[in-house]
């Protein structure tokens, strides 16, 4: 009902008032930077989560002792206190940086704070379902260092675990309100901050329009992210053949096609 509000011309007398673009064509007008701001705080803060989250997550899952629980729950105190307080906290000790302050990165540092638990945690669940220790040692035995095996074996088997973290990230850093409120200056003014004051000053057609304009933005994202976390095998055409070199399990009922050894036909 709210987007639908967003289109017609007479938002008290509804749909019968008539059809227009006029609200969607004056947020576009007026108020486009807050949306390209948006995206690019939530990019930036993807790329900042992955870059943290996908180490911290492979050295909480190899290392289990007390003190990595003691991060594990650290890592989540962002999520439970409430954001106005962790953005108090952030003016408090950087207010005084004065370009630091006045621009975006300000409130990607925030974000930043808020959303890497949910990669952290995404990706550690994922971690701590395989025996993670059995496939390096494997690969070790075989000669793999380390850069191998994180890049062709951890960041494989977790692949589900950083889509849905990137999901997460992307969907809560575009939405974030209640820190970016105290946050943004007038010159770094984010989505939802332009949505409330909209509705605030009681441009109910202008803000229906941003929340359409926003679900323009959020679905197409939310499907590439899905059609990113399907499984590869689902994407490839079916085939008899087997690789046996790439390490996939030959089925039982399936004769082997390699060849015999030479004093085997002999």
């Amino acid at each position: 009902m709210s987007m639908l509000a967003g289109v017609t011309k007479n938002y008290f007398i509804g749909i019968q008032s008539g059809v227009t673009l006029e609200w969607v064509v004056k947020v576009w007008t007026d108020y486009r930077h807050t949306i390209f701001l948006s995206v690019k705080i939530a990019l930036a803060c993807l790329a900042c989560t992955l870059l943290i989250g996908v180490p911290a997550a492979y050295v909480l899952a190899r290392t289990q002792n007390a003190f990595t629980r003691t991060i594990e729950e650290l890592l989540v105190m962002p999520i439970a206190v409430p954001g106005l307080a962790t953005a108090l906290a952030l003016i408090v000790t950087y207010g005084t940086f004065g370009d630091f302050r006045r621009s975006w990165l300000f409130i990607l540092v925030g974000h930043v704070l808020f959303t890497l638990p949910f990669m952290v945690r995404s990706v550690l669940a994922v971690l701590s379902s395989i025996d993670l220790r059995t496939l390096e040692e494997g690969a070790r035995s075989l000669g793999a260092s380390f850069s191998q095996r994180f890049f062709g074996i951890v960041l494989p088997n977790c692949r589900s675990g950083i889509v849905a973290g990137s999901l997460m990230v992307v969907t809560l850093s575009l939405g974030e309100f209640n820190m970016t409120l105290l946050l943004h200056t007038p010159l770094t003014q984010t989505l939802p901050v332009g949505l409330a004051d909209s509705y605030a000053s009681l441009r109910l057609e202008v803000g229906s329009a941003y929340t359409l304009i926003f679900f323009v933005i959020i679905i197409p994202l939310l499907i590439a992210l899905q059609w990113a976390s399907a499984p590869r095998a689902a994407q490839r055409p079916p085939s008899d053949d087997v690789d046996f070199d790439a390490g996939s399990p030959p089925h039982p009922a399936q004769p082997s096609h390699r060849a015999a050894p030479a004093h085997v036909r002999s």
